[in-house]
């Protein structure tokens, strides 16, 4: 199985390399294999298609994400203080990932599977609606919204807010103020008691 995992992860990384040097179009099995060092066959036991190939290039990206936020995470924080470090560290993998991202939206053109994204996010919701959850039976936030509804807009505001400073690079405003007001925004919509 280890061997396994490696082949799966050797076609990744070879399938971006190539993708990022020839694009999306130009790019080929072949050239993918010969990049992995692994059969042709071998590619087809992990991924139907070329196209195939980038939600696992995004569920690699999405994995490093919340690793880094349970790393993070401390159980005695308020939902408030997990909303900062959360925003944190989609920004730093943001700048760091910020090449990855891009061939992403780009592969979204060619791989029409939505469903499959949010399957890879699906770990993500489920850990911050938890969050939510457990801040809700506290008495910290009080919503209207649905909690499982409610995280998957906070994350989709973080992720965005982020993507636009830096892949857009359309923010003229410092990095904290930025994160700052992404922060406040969170905060209003999970304290939400209007109905």
């Amino acid at each position: 199985m280890r061997q396994q995992t490696n082949k799966y992860d050797l076609l990744i990384e070879a399938a971006l390399n190539v993708m990022k040097e020839k694009g999306f179009e130009k790019a080929s099995v072949s050239q993918i294999v010969k990049e992995a060092g692994v059969a042709q066959g071998t590619f087809y036991l992990y991924f139907e298609s070329k196209s195939a190939v980038v939600p696992a290039i995004a569920e690699k990206m999405l994995s490093a994400l919340l690793t880094e936020i349970k790393k993070r995470h401390v159980e005695r924080d308020s939902i408030f203080d997990t909303i900062e470090m959360i925003v944190d560290v989609t920004f730093d993998i943001t700048e760091e990932y910020h090449e990855l991202i891009l061939f992403c939206y780009s592969g979204l053109a060619y791989y029409d599977s939505f469903g499959r994204w949010e399957e890879i996010y699906q770990p993500y919701y489920h850990w911050l609606e938890d969050q939510l959850v457990n801040a809700q039976t506290k008495g910290t936030i009080k919503s209207t919204i649905r909690l499982s509804s409610l995280a998957k807009m906070i994350i989709n505001v973080i992720e965005t807010s982020a993507e636009t400073y830096v892949l857009a690079n359309q923010s003229t405003e410092a990095i904290d103020t930025t994160k700052n007001e992404i922060t406040t925004f969170v905060k209003s919509a999970m304290t939400d008691c209007h109905s």
